[in-house]
């Protein structure tokens, strides 16, 4: 049975730096798991993406030899057990409020006794080139679970969350973070605060040992926050790189022509 790089690497302390997937395409996860990221994560959660296309994605990146994540929509064990048995290699679970969340979460990442995920499917032991006895048996040491933090709620019990047993990275959503920070009024949090605040997360996340990352926009973004201590790093993804690639030509051959942006990540 193959293993997950990924998941070694984070433990390791090294940053993984990769992308999201928005765009709800097999071909277009075809070619992006051939760029050279070491995984890319399909979106469940924001993007009309279902989960036959989502199943394809999966088998597509690691057939490849990279590994696919899935964003759930919710940190719910059906949502969580039909991207595993579908080939997911690990999940993301979006705005993880507290520890009892963290662990329900855990538990439907891994089979009994560590968790209470069932026993079924069929693609998930085909994407770790394994028979279904082999992957039943070694699956819980190579799912990677991982839980976003996008609440400005969830800052003052960080410790509580992180602390839970099996939890392999923390990943910030920078967006609904920033929302969330936002004044009575609306207004947004300053960058000195917003900061600050990452700067929390990131201490918390490291005194539970646990992994962090966050969502960028460039290249040069992901290699800074690397070298702040950052490790699981998105950046942007195959729509925003798409969308920006379009936005150059169009401004180097139709000056009179405005891009749109489309993508925020």
């Amino acid at each position: 049975m193959k293993i997950n790089p990924v998941k070694r690497a984070l433990k390791a302390g090294k940053p993984q730096i990769g992308t999201w997937l928005s765009l709800g395409s097999v071909a277009a996860a075809r070619y992006m798991a051939r760029a050279g990221f070491p995984w890319l994560t399909v979106d469940m959660e924001h993007t009309h993406t279902d989960i036959n296309t989502a199943a394809m994605m999966f088998g597509a990146i690691a057939d490849a030899g990279c590994i696919p994540l899935a964003r759930v929509p919710a940190g719910k064990h059906e949502w969580i057990k039909m991207a595993l048995d579908c080939g997911a290699m690990g999940i993301v679970a979006p705005m993880v409020m507290d520890a009892d969340e963290a662990r329900a979460i855990v538990a439907a990442c891994k089979y009994a006794p560590q968790g209470n995920r069932s026993v079924g499917g069929g693609f998930h032991a085909i994407n770790f080139a394994a028979t279904p006895e082999d992957y039943y048996r070694k699956a819980n040491d190579e799912i990677l679970v991982i839980i976003q933090t996008e609440h400005i709620d969830t800052v003052d019990r960080l410790d509580e969350i992180y602390s839970v047993p099996g939890l392999d990275a923390v990943f910030v959503g920078p967006n609904d973070l920033t929302f969330t920070m936002r004044s009575a009024d609306g207004t947004f949090p300053t960058k000195e605060f917003f900061e600050s605040t990452l700067t929390r997360i990131r201490e918390a996340a490291k005194r539970n040992n646990l992994p962090c990352g966050l969502h960028v926009l460039t290249a040069d973004d992901a290699l800074r926050r690397a070298g702040e201590g950052w490790q699981f790093i998105a950046v942007g993804s195959d729509l925003k790189m798409m969308l920006d690639d379009a936005a150059v030509v169009v401004g180097r051959t139709n000056p009179d022509r405005e891009a749109q942006d489309l993508a925020k990540y």
